[in-house]
């Protein structure tokens, strides 16, 4: 699991960009069709493993809730899970239909085996490679047998220390992943790669960015 003194660093420079990251970024899906289209597909696949819609999908690492909502309005019953308390307030603020929770994605406070998807939205990106594997069982602990788990991600395999952020300072490292790698972790989780998408990067991005769906064995038990 992530160390304390690393998910306290990156819960303080969340809680002190919050509303401005809510603020700059509550448009940015309207610019990218492709990662909407990553997010429908992942949502179909949902839908289609659990068609009576009793099984809900944790968005981990959720932030103000924009992506939440936005599987909300694909037809997917979502909560959202971030570790920074001023992230959860906004989000709550903003989607008050919605639920959201404080909590480590790492250490999720869901029982084994429940969750129909698993959404980990560019979350991934400051956790340390040596400490995705555990994170990756996690995911694989609370979803269902047949669920889904889709992980967006900057691919590479740089560091880069941002030291201000959305008007801020910020203490925060990003992390660059190679998909073959990043696939690699996921399957020896337990999680089978679906299908992956690597597209260019916009004028804000600074690698490819990666999308892996991946999914549960559908006769796999609990981790």
């Amino acid at each position: 699991m992530a160390s304390t003194s690393h998910l306290s660093t990156v819960r303080a420079s969340y809680d002190a960009v919050a509303a401005d990251y809510a603020r700059l970024l509550s448009t940015e899906l309207a610019r990218k069709p492709l990662d909407r289209a990553v997010l429908a597909a992942f949502a179909e696949c949902v839908r289609g493993e659990d068609p009576s819609g009793g099984r809900v999908v944790a968005d981990l690492g959720c932030g103000p809730g924009r992506v939440t909502a936005h599987l909300d309005g694909l037809g997917v019953r979502a909560f959202g899970v971030d570790l920074s308390p001023a992230m959860v307030a906004v989000a709550r603020r903003s989607y008050p239909g919605l639920r959201f929770e404080v909590g480590s994605m790492g250490a999720l406070d869901v029982a084994d085996g429940v969750l129909g998807g698993v959404l980990a939205w560019y979350s991934t990106v400051h956790t340390p490679p040596s400490e995705l594997s555990p994170l990756f069982a996690e995911f694989a602990r609370v979803l269902a047998p047949g669920g889904y788990a889709l992980i967006a991600f900057e691919t590479g395999d740089e560091k880069i220390r941002l030291e201000h952020a959305y008007g801020h300072p910020v203490e925060l490292d990003v992390y660059g992943a190679p998909p073959e790698h990043v696939a690699a972790l996921l399957a020896d989780a337990g999680l089978a790669e679906v299908a992956r998408l690597i597209r260019e990067p916009d004028a804000q991005e600074r690698s490819p960015q990666g999308f892996l769906l991946t999914r549960k064995a559908a006769g796999a038990e609990p981790a």
